[in-house]
């Protein structure tokens, strides 16, 4: 453990982070699950902007990379396109 005020800070603040970027992190992953199992067109194109927004913000505070976030986005557009043939 450290010794110096603000260090013992920064153990803080990181672990208030890491905490927070984990819930962000896993709600947005059940999002996409659950947009996955969805069968109709209609339910997944509604649901799709709220999810394609948590990736986002996902990418924006640095969680995961913006090419991933890219990814995600591509892949769940391209399954809610199939739906709808």
């Amino acid at each position: 453990m450290a010794n110096h005020k603000a260090t013992k800070k920064d153990v803080r603040q990181a672990a208030k982070r890491r905490e927070r970027n984990k819930y962000y992190g896993k709600t947005t992953r059940n999002a996409i699950r659950d947009l996955k199992v969805l069968k109709t067109n209609g339910e997944a194109s509604k649901e799709f902007p709220d999810v394609a927004s948590m990736i986002d913000k996902l990418a924006k505070r640095g969680i995961i990379h913006k090419n991933k976030a890219a990814n995600l986005k591509s892949k769940l557009a391209k399954k809610i396109n199939t739906l709808a043939k």
